[in-house]
């Protein structure tokens, strides 16, 4: 609150003329956006692209020999198909909580990059850390209520997209 009672002017930046300059420091150069890009561009190492994505493919492409190695396994010990495809998406989401709880997860994270987070394993991990993080501050405040802070808007959204999905595929057999 300012002296008279008034609520603080907010920060607008005026982009006159291309530059940017705010009220709060009038006297700041203006840097149009054509030199921001250029000094943030010096600023930003470069990304090793080839690399990082080489080793999404390979990491990544493991958990998806591992899930079917593990499915193998089910079916060599009698579950059917359906079953063992359902209990590789458990164990390899049990794997990972375990790797995430133990702080390996991250690590393999930190060098696969998105190739942890296609595949189910990542679900795991955005469940997981969150929970590990806020259980400090308590079994339902901390964990219960940060658990699916990452995770939840995947649900909500895959869940709606799989009911909008399901009600055109619904309707579209009934035609």
């Amino acid at each position: 609150m300012q002296k008279n009672g008034s609520a603080p002017e907010k920060s607008v930046e005026s982009q006159s003329e291309g530059g940017l300059k705010g009220p709060e420091n009038p006297s700041a150069p203006k840097v149009t956006k054509e030199e921001y890009k250029t000094m943030a561009e010096k600023a930003s190492p470069p990304s090793p692209f080839l690399k990082n994505a080489l080793m999404a493919f390979l990491i990544g492409g493991a958990i998806c020999c591992l899930g079917e190695v593990l499915a193998q396994m089910y079916m060599q010990g009698g579950i059917e198909e359906k079953s063992a495809r359902a209990l590789v998406s458990v164990t390899l989401v049990g794997i990972s909580a375990l790797l995430t709880a133990f702080g390996v997860y991250d690590n393999i994270a930190r060098v696969a990059g998105a190739g942890t987070l296609v595949p189910i394993t990542g679900f795991a991990n955005s469940v997981v850390s969150p929970a590990m993080e806020f259980q400090s501050e308590g079994f339902i405040t901390g964990m219960g209520a940060k658990m699916f802070i990452v995770a939840g808007p995947v649900l909500v959204y895959g869940i709606s997209a799989a009911v909008l999905y399901g009600l055109i595929l619904w309707i579209f057999r009934l035609a």
